[in-house]
């Protein structure tokens, strides 16, 4: 593990030191080290942004769980085979200190590289101790979110004993000590960051070092944290429990617009491009199509998004146009079905970590469930126009959108909130695909059936089980931490997950 970092680390100050974009990573020989802890945060954000926006099979396989997409050739993926691929291995290999399989798509470790830099930031003698202060908690904010996103995904997993060297073998804590702990790293990061002191400077690609920004980032990301665990009756952080949290949240200042969300904007030559170019483009390959349960669904609503999420029926040619998925968990004719669109064969297309809409559905749901911040049908056209707009569509287009009976809020599908919310929340993330996943299991919508008949599971993997290296090398706590979920399988519940 020891030599995975460094590796890591030797990696990133080659590939990131001292960025004013992603178009420049360079660094100076003579010089490599002046400001080494900001060049691994920026290759930090830089991993973490590909590896939740990929569509690699090795790395990402969400999009098939929340059937946006279907495979052609091969769909092992679709069937929920993670160990051929080490997928389980691979993501969580990406999230803490890189390495993984021999795929040379595999990031460097971004657990590891924040590590690096919050150790290496107060060696910066030209910088200001509010300055540090700030780049300390850019560093936690991002660390929040990455291991919200392990937790989300595994259960239990190595926390305080993770990531030092002197602890090879580290213990998986508890998932909801872990979330508790969180709470209390970003409120502390968030209290700490001042809008009148320098931040990240340029070297940071999702902000450019507004420090406000950041604010709002943490904040919408503790509003997010607070709502997936809005069912947990028995958590608190900080003396408050998920409602406590998720209202208090909702009152300070949060993403307000498509400028403010927290995003990495890729640029158009290897290799810094969004991953989605590399998988559908620079591959040559063909191996997605989108799944009909996703298409079927946009089809039904006349969703104006449509063109810019799929392509139309290749054999529409001189005819109207259509969408047609294919079968989800079976190999499809590439050339019969709607293919990813335009847009994500786009190399600059930004990666999405936190967007203006899921904010927005956010809001939504705390009026839903607390009675409190607004009204929900506010809220929820914000959050459905935000994600019109940002995949092109106009004004009037989502108005038009908002105006059918099957979408407006209080005739829309579903008998709940969480079915109203959730169906089309689950449209707005199609380019989030983690986040996708993780909604579709806490707000159990919609409802999406596994592949045939003669599948041998019962249902889509509600987690990711751990890296078989896991096993071999740190077994009598890989043991204990699969006890304590209710076994090491896909379809033990993530403590969050109730219903």
């Amino acid at each position: 593990m020891k030599k995975a970092l460094l590796l890591s680390l030797s990696t990133l100050l080659l590939a990131t030191s001292c960025v004013d974009s992603l178009d420049d990573y360079n660094v100076d020989p003579k010089n490599p080290a002046t400001v080494p802890g900001v060049a691994l945060f920026a290759g930090a954000e830089r991993s973490l942004a590909r590896e939740i926006t990929s569509t690699n099979v090795n790395q990402n396989p969400f999009r098939l769980y929340v059937q946006y997409w279907g495979q052609t050739t091969y769909y092992d993926e679709s069937d929920y085979d993670i160990k051929t691929r080490q997928i389980d291995r691979n993501f969580w290999d990406t999230m803490y200190l890189g390495g993984g399989t021999t795929d040379i798509n595999i990031e460097p470790g971004v657990l590891g590289n924040l590590k690096a830099a919050k150790d290496l930031i107060p060696n910066n003698k030209f910088a200001t101790a509010k300055e540090i202060a700030n780049q300390q908690a850019c560093v936690e904010i991002l660390a929040v979110y990455t291991w919200t996103t392990l937790v989300n995904t595994y259960g239990n997993v190595p926390y305080s004993e993770a990531l030092d060297f002197n602890k090879p073998q580290p213990k998986y804590d508890d998932a909801k000590t872990i979330y508790a702990d969180l709470f209390k790293r970003l409120d502390a990061a968030i209290g700490t960051l001042d809008p009148a002191a320098p931040g990240m400077g340029d070297a940071d690609i999702i902000y450019k070092g507004d420090v406000n920004k950041w604010i709002k980032f943490g904040n919408s990301l503790k509003l997010r944290m607070a709502l997936t665990l809005a069912d947990v009756t028995d958590f608190t952080a900080n003396g408050k429990n998920p409602q406590q949290l998720a209202t208090e949240a909702a009152a300070a200042s949060l993403i307000t617009s498509k400028e403010e969300q927290a995003q990495v904007v890729f640029v158009a030559s290897p290799p810094n491009t969004n991953p989605l170019w590399e998988d559908l483009v620079q591959s040559g390959r063909y191996d997605f199509v989108g799944a009909s349960t996703f298409v079927d669904t946009m089809n039904a609503f006349n969703d104006p998004r449509t063109g810019a999420y799929f392509k139309p029926k290749p054999d529409t040619a001189g005819a109207p146009i259509t969408y047609a998925g294919g079968v989800y968990g079976e190999g499809n004719n590439y050339s019969s079905f709607s293919a990813p669109g335009k847009k994500l064969e786009d190399p600059t297309l930004p990666g999405i970590l936190l967007s203006y809409s899921e904010v927005e559905f956010l809001l939504a749901e705390v009026a839903a469930r607390y009675a409190t911040g607004g009204t929900v049908e506010s809220h929820y056209e914000a959050a459905i126009t935000a994600s019109i707009q940002q995949w092109g569509g106009s004004p009037a287009a989502a108005t038009a959108y908002l105006a059918q009976p099957t979408v407006a809020y209080a005739t829309a599908v579903g008998a709940t909130y969480k079915e109203k919310i959730g169906l089309q929340k689950w449209i707005a993330l199609y380019d989030q695909p983690v986040t996708a996943w993780t909604e579709w299991r806490r707000l159990d919508t919609p409802h999406l059936d596994p592949p045939g008949e003669d599948f041998a599971l019962s249902g889509i993997p509600l987690r990711l089980t751990y890296p078989t290296p896991e096993k071999n090398l740190n077994g009598v706590n890989n043991a204990a931490a699969s006890a304590a979920i209710g076994g090491d399988n896909v379809a033990s519940k993530i403590f969050w997950d109730k219903f």
